[in-house]
């Protein structure tokens, strides 16, 4: 075996291509749309290259490609963390112990050439991509989350790596008979009265700037959140044109208090991974219409994002927009996805455990000393 750095376009592409064979015989595992894995590793197309400095590695046998990683630096991240945590991801690999701590250890060397102290991962070049599946290996990951074999955490665990946060995943279902209790409508009712609150859907034909006041709010909202570090207006921009693409626009809610200043945001996404299934990651030569005529029919979504400004948290303003997203998107078969919640923010699992959601799946971010 045999650990390569990524140099070329064909490097790219084995980089690129390796998921696509080991998961092949996996039923839980959803193939993303090759381009679009393509695109996270293109400057032009993606923002958040703009301030991180990276290295692929492929590892061979022979001339197999049978693992990879990414060891990257974020410099937004070092900015915020005020630590020298490097970052490694796109961690993928037989099931074979060795090839495992060969791929790490070429990661955990180039961090430390870059004079990091400490690891962190899995993280990814794409928003909200963390962490390792500990425990909910099934149902299929939802769309923009993580899926991996539970060997995984076997590996990174012999590695040296241990948990650095746990985040929770929880999902309510219409057609098991979920409905918002009765004293959340009657709780958030009086809150938009009390507080002049209205909630609105976002402008299509105005979406950048719409995704640029949620990403603006999002930066304010969980500055302290553990992992934070703040979005740019180009990722925000770049969002907005990937989004349009396939977004519910009454998922995606803005509310404002009565001077029409944004004060929260929820974003909740179609679950296209329910159409893609079967691309096998190809949207030509007719894949792209079966996706465009499925989004009609998408009954499941992920909630992605949800934030409050400080000034406002606290006051019931998370439960509206949960409210007011579920009321968008009912139906009587309607399933949502609510992931991530760190595991230790008390205020928001609680929220959710009293609006009678269900514990899902918890993904594991892991960090050592290098």
């Amino acid at each position: 075996m045999e650990i390569i750095p990524a140099q070329n376009k064909k490097d790219l592409q084995d980089f690129i291509d390796l998921p696509y064979s080991l998961y092949k015989d996996d039923p839980n595992w959803v193939a993303p749309l090759r381009n679009e894995q393509k695109n996270q590793f293109i400057a032009e197309k993606n923002p958040m290259l703009d301030h991180c400095h990276y290295q692929l590695f492929l590892l061979y046998k022979g001339n197999q490609v049978i693992g990879r990683i990414a060891a990257f630096i974020d410099q937004l991240a070092l900015d915020a963390w005020k630590k020298p945590i490097g970052l490694f991801g796109s961690f993928e690999c037989i099931q074979d112990p060795q090839a495992a701590q060969m791929l790490l250890d070429a990661a955990r060397n180039w961090l430390r050439k870059q004079k990091m102290s400490r690891m962190r991962g899995p993280w990814s070049f794409a928003s909200q991509e963390w962490g390792l599946v500990i425990e909910g290996f099934t149902p299929p990951p939802v769309i923009l989350a993580p899926y991996n074999p539970p060997y995984y955490n076997v590996f990174l665990e012999s590695f040296g790596l241990k948990k650095a946060k746990d985040l929770m995943v929880y999902v309510i279902d219409a057609g098991e008979g979920y409905q918002v209790p009765e004293r959340y409508l009657t709780l958030t009712n009086r809150i938009e009265k009390r507080f002049g609150v209205t909630v609105r859907s976002v402008n299509v034909h105005n979406l950048e700037e719409d995704v640029i006041t949620i990403m603006s709010i999002a930066n304010q909202s969980i500055a302290d959140n553990w992992g934070f570090y703040p979005v740019t207006e180009a990722e925000s921009r770049a969002m907005a044109r990937d989004l349009k693409q396939i977004i519910n626009p009454n998922a995606v809610l803005i509310a404002e208090n009565k001077n029409s200043k944004p004060i929260g945001f929820a974003i909740s996404l179609p679950d296209i991974n329910l159409i893609i299934k079967d691309f096998k990651g190809n949207l030509l030569p007719f894949n792209w219409l079966k996706l465009l005529l499925g989004l009609k029919n998408i009954n499941q979504y992920r909630m992605w994002a949800l934030g409050v400004i400080p000034e406002y948290q606290g006051k019931a303003i998370d439960t509206l927009l949960y409210k007011k997203t579920y009321e968008a998107i009912y139906n009587p078969t309607v399933r949502v996805e609510i992931n991530y919640v760190l595991e230790d923010n008390q205020r928001m699992n609680n929220a959710l455990m009293r609006l009678g959601v269900k514990p899902l799946r918890r993904y594991r971010v892991y960090e050592m000393a290098i």
